[in-house]
């Protein structure tokens, strides 16, 4: 039976609350196909224990998205799994050592018409990279060539994202630097394959919320780009903030919750503004989902609603529409496993959960998993059949590995570029 997990406050709401109901009773279930690499289905990620970061682009332009990993520890530093009619090839991007960071980003940076890739440097490195898409000349052999985006000031950056945040016309890239306690935004130069750095301006310094109720976290986190306020401008989300652009590189912070860490904004109710959902990331604290109940820059309208009193490093949050109903679900997972050191996991008993929402605020709770790590699991469809699948990499759990969860198997292809 559907559990209701938003109290409804008028007529309409109980209504809704009623059809949700009568659908979950009729609504199939999505049956999941699971390959991993530990069974062979999958390439080997490599030798690495410590996988960082997680990204799914089409990168060859076929029509069908691909997946690409990162690592630290030991080389390579990135992997490219690249989606073909019997599986994944598996490709990669750079051969060389980096302690590259959880996060990353995808975007045309050079204008040639294929996606580029964003990772960060981690605790060891002040730098942030991107790199060149060889389209079409790809070759499992060749290296990516690698660019520096930043290559000085403080260490650590977990998380990047792109969007134009100051209404210019153009994208820009936002990205945490954890050491200084700073986002900044930098504006992709007009020659970036021959530029020596980008020009970077701090649009934000200080806590994020990473002092939750339940403990510190290890540090603010989380980045994301969508249009809160409904004002035809795309907004930066981060921490458990979202950013008003005033003009210029001025930003105003609105505080949305009480903890940050993985967050993301979509369409879970009718109205004229966005909700946000934020998960604690590395640390411990709720899943909740917030709606603006007045005007959205101030913090005091946003109003949360509880979807789990306590989740345990939950660093996979994804929102799409995931049993294909035309609503959109919430993805939530924790780590079983974190502390590089231990033989043992740190949380033998980690999960993972699918909320399907009924687009009016109602979410019926499914356990998707149990006792396996999610460290920056994807949400998409990674076998071009339609519906939604899950990339499921850990961070140090049971490592190297990658899992794929395939929804009902795969169906017809609907591939729609070259072969």
């Amino acid at each position: 039976m559907k559990s209701k997990l938003r109290s409804p406050r008028t007529t309409e709401a109980c209504c809704s609350l009623f059809l949700g109901l009568l659908c979950s009773l009729t609504a199939e279930e999505p049956k999941w196909l699971r390959l991993s690499s530990k069974n062979g289905d999958l390439p080997q990620p490599g030798t690495s224990t410590q996988q960082t970061g997680s990204l799914v682009a089409d990168l060859d332009k076929d029509g069908l998205n691909d997946f690409v990993l990162s690592f630290r520890q030991v080389a390579p530093a990135l992997v490219w799994y690249r989606r073909t009619n019997h599986g994944w090839d598996r490709y990669v991007i750079d051969k060389e050592f980096l302690t590259v960071e959880a996060g990353g980003a995808v975007q045309d940076i050079d204008g040639d018409g294929d996606p580029d890739i964003v990772f960060g440097g981690d605790w060891q490195s002040k730098e942030v990279w991107w790199w060149e898409n060889p389209f079409p000349n790809f070759d499992p052999a060749v290296a990516w060539k690698r660019h520096v985006i930043k290559a000085d000031g403080a260490t650590q950056h977990h998380d990047q994202v792109f969007g134009d945040f100051k209404g210019a016309g153009n994208p820009q890239l936002a990205f945490w630097n954890q050491g200084a306690k700073t986002i900044f935004l930098a504006d992709i130069p007009p020659d970036p394959r021959h530029a020596q750095s980008w020009p970077l301006v701090a649009i934000f310094a200080g806590s994020a919320g990473e002092r939750g109720d339940q403990g510190r976290f290890l540090y603010a986190e989380g980045m994301a780009a969508a249009d809160v306020d409904g004002d035809g401008k795309v907004d930066l989300l981060a921490g458990n903030y979202w950013f008003k652009h005033l003009g210029g590189t001025n930003f105003m912070p609105v505080q949305v919750g009480t903890i940050g860490g993985r967050i993301a904004a979509a369409r879970l109710t009718p109205g004229n503004y966005l909700q946000i959902v934020i998960a604690p990331g590395d640390g411990v604290g709720p899943l909740k989902w917030y709606e603006c109940a007045g005007q959205p820059t101030r913090a005091a309208d946003w109003v949360g609603h509880q979807l789990l009193e306590t989740m345990v490093h939950g660093h996979s949050l994804q929102v799409a529409d995931i049993d294909g109903d035309g609503n959109l679900d919430i993805f939530a997972a924790e780590m079983a496993k974190w502390t590089e050191k231990r033989s043992e996991p740190d949380h033998p008993d980690a999960r993972a959960w699918i909320f399907y929402g009924d687009g009016h605020g109602h979410f019926r709770k499914t356990e998707f998993s149990r006792a396996m790590c999610f460290h920056e699991a994807r949400v998409a469809d990674l076998d071009g059949d339609g519906d939604m699948d899950i990339l499921d990499k850990p961070y140090n759990w049971d490592a190297p590995r990658v899992d794929v969860w395939l929804q009902n198997g795969t169906g017809p292809r609907r591939r729609v570029g070259p072969p």
